[in-house]
């Protein structure tokens, strides 16, 4: 069922909005999603496809503990949209390495992850020396010198995440507005309007999941979203013989058998361009953990924005001047795609807030002066 004044409206259609849409209408709301043309940046395309724990959160073990429930709850999740749509999303969580190439990174990785854990306690991870490597990943080259590995790590099909979702909502009775951006939305006693490139659009309540456009969106409802663009460069291979059993931060092998190449950060403004120099240094250190890829063919490669606010934390706020409205940005859309769906859309109906989302409200930058981004 669709409705032309749906309960609630949701500004972007890439995996930040379409779970929260999915999971709006698995809590009974008629939704309408609003969703840019492929001039919009399109980060859900351009992701590397982690659900990533290790080491999220240094310096806010909230951040850690908020990634980590939404880890717990990706096998109910993804089954429900295969069993809902037939699509595979391709989850798998067998745990995931980073690895360290010097005496430096390794202390470094111990450092951060014996932080965690011993905020949180219940935080499991392994520091890993070279044979240790070797005897979990065989291919792995002389240059790796140890590894931290935690068994809270996975990765999915991104791609096939967003047809699921897309699928998903849609049977669900949501409706999804292609090719139409959010220019205006104007607040008013009974909800709110949204102005759009090709038409208008109201609800009761609104969601921004627009990605970098939430910048300019939050305004108009008295919402903060300070978010800023960050690139980053991916590398694809063809399809190579099964090799890697688990994801690392720097390299995948796929569902389908490609190899995915990445984890570049670069503050270059709105230029989602490739660059020959990140492209190098992604690929070098791709064949510095795998010697037996440097003559795989590269077939693909693409650059996109992650949607990063000041500290790189997420920011889900609620407006206090026009409640009903909602701000939802991060840039780990695959990681937290489950708590979405199943934690802030029960929330944005009018649930408890959960109990880690206070910590994330865009108020922590109102004094804030020097910020680092996490990663």
């Amino acid at each position: 069922m669709t409705s032309a004044s749906p309960d609630v409206l949701v500004l972007g259609g890439g995996l930040v909005g379409s779970a929260v849409a999915y999971g709006l209408a698995r809590e009974g709301a008629r939704v309408t999603v609003l969703d840019e043309d492929d001039g919009g940046f399109r980060a859900s395309r351009g992701n590397f496809g982690l659900v990533w724990i290790q080491g999220k959160g240094y310096g806010l073990s909230p951040y850690a503990t908020w990634s980590r429930s939404s880890a717990t709850r990706w096998p109910g999740f993804a089954e429900a949209l295969r069993s809902e749509t037939g699509i595979d999303v391709a989850l798998r969580q067998p745990g995931g390495f980073q690895f360290c190439f010097s005496d430096a990174e390794l202390a470094e990785r111990n450092n951060r992850l014996s932080a965690l854990k011993a905020e949180l306690g219940d935080y499991p991870f392994e520091m890993l020396d070279a044979k240790e490597v070797r005897a979990r990943i065989p291919q792995i080259g002389p240059a790796v010198i140890g590894a931290s590995y935690t068994p809270m790590d996975g990765h999915v099909n991104p791609l096939k995440l967003l047809r699921g979702l897309h699928v998903a909502m849609q049977a669900r009775g949501v409706r999804l507005v292609s090719a139409e951006r959010a220019e205006r939305i104007v607040p008013d006693a009974n909800g709110f309007t949204v102005h759009g490139k090709r038409a208008t659009y109201r609800a009761g309540r609104v969601v921004l999941a627009a990605g970098l456009g939430n910048r300019a969106l939050a305004p108009f409802v008295g919402l903060h979203a300070p978010v800023a663009p960050n690139r980053g460069q991916v590398l694809v291979s063809e399809r190579v013989a099964p090799f890697l059993d688990y994801p690392t931060l720097n390299v995948r092998q796929t569902d389908e058998g490609s190899v995915q190449f990445g984890d570049s950060m670069e503050e270059v403004g709105f230029n989602d361009f490739t660059t020959t120099h990140v492209l190098a240094d992604i690929a070098r250190r791709g064949v510095r953990a795998f010697p037996m890829l440097q003559h795989v063919r590269l077939v693909r490669m693409w650059a996109a924005l992650r949607v990063y606010s000041p500290d790189g934390f997420p920011i889900y706020d609620q407006s206090e001047a026009h409640p009903g409205a909602f701000v939802v940005t991060c840039h780990s859309g695959v990681t937290l795609a489950a708590a979405h769906a199943l934690r802030v859309a029960p929330w944005i109906m009018g649930a408890p807030m959960p109990d880690e989302l206070p910590t994330f409200s865009a108020r922590r930058f109102e004094n804030a002066r020097e910020l680092t981004p996490a990663h």
